[in-house]
């Protein structure tokens, strides 16, 4: 059996058109059997239940519960092309959980799944429901901040910057010290594509790591 919560690494790339293409033909195959309609309309509220499940883990990180990599590079695209079009503003931030490998170094990869959860749960709690939250891999996380440029998107950032240092991570027995350095850049008009738009945040990020961390950075 399939563990659910690995479906992103077995290997299957499937994206949002095809899956729904996928359940609405065997909805058609399904209705067209010839059994009772009771029978029928069972048999389809399980399949729509586990199309929802699929759907959910497919976008999902198992660790975090925010979204994962694959849905931001949609998202990215999406809401780049919309503010590019309709002269919006914008901003994407990257958030770097400072000396993460310490953490497992010194602790164990347990206790850095704890401080993971714990992150992304402050992340989540520091923004609006318009913005979109991602673990972007590791102990690297992606924030959208839509109609928001980097002067305002810095706000729920610094917030989100104290939030961490202050939050109190204790594993165990043992009281721990998190920070995270964060870039943003709402700079499309220097930006052609999505992904150099992204390349600006992570630079500002690089920027904010080689400062002395701790600290948000809006790329120059």
């Amino acid at each position: 059996m399939v563990d659910s919560s690995n479906i992103e690494n077995i290997g299957f790339d499937f994206s949002d058109e095809m899956l729904d293409e996928i359940q609405k033909n065997i909805q058609s195959i399904i209705e067209s059997f010839d059994v009772p309609d009771d029978n029928k309309n069972d048999v389809i509220k399980k399949i729509n239940f586990m199309y929802t499940q699929t759907k959910h883990l497919s976008l999902t990180d198992g660790l975090t519960g925010l979204f994962n990599r694959r849905h931001f590079e949609a998202n990215l695209e999406r809401e780049f092309l919309r503010a590019k079009r309709y002269k919006s503003d914008l901003s994407v931030a990257m958030i770097d959980v400072d000396f993460f490998k310490k953490v497992n170094d010194t602790y164990g990869h347990a206790c850095g799944d704890y401080v993971l959860k714990e992150v992304a749960f402050l992340i989540n709690e520091a923004f609006r429901k318009t913005d979109m939250v991602f673990r972007y891999g590791g102990e690297e996380f992606v924030v959208i901040l839509t109609e928001t440029d980097a002067s305002n998107a810095v706000i729920p950032l610094e917030r989100l910057r104290a939030a961490v240092e202050n939050n109190h991570f204790k594993y165990k027995s043992q009281d721990l010290k998190i920070t995270i350095s964060i870039g943003v850049t709402s700079d499309l008009d220097n930006a052609q594509t999505p992904w150099e738009f992204f390349d600006f945040a992570d630079g500002a990020l690089y920027k904010a790591k080689e400062n002395g961390r701790n600290q948000v950075r809006i790329a120059d």
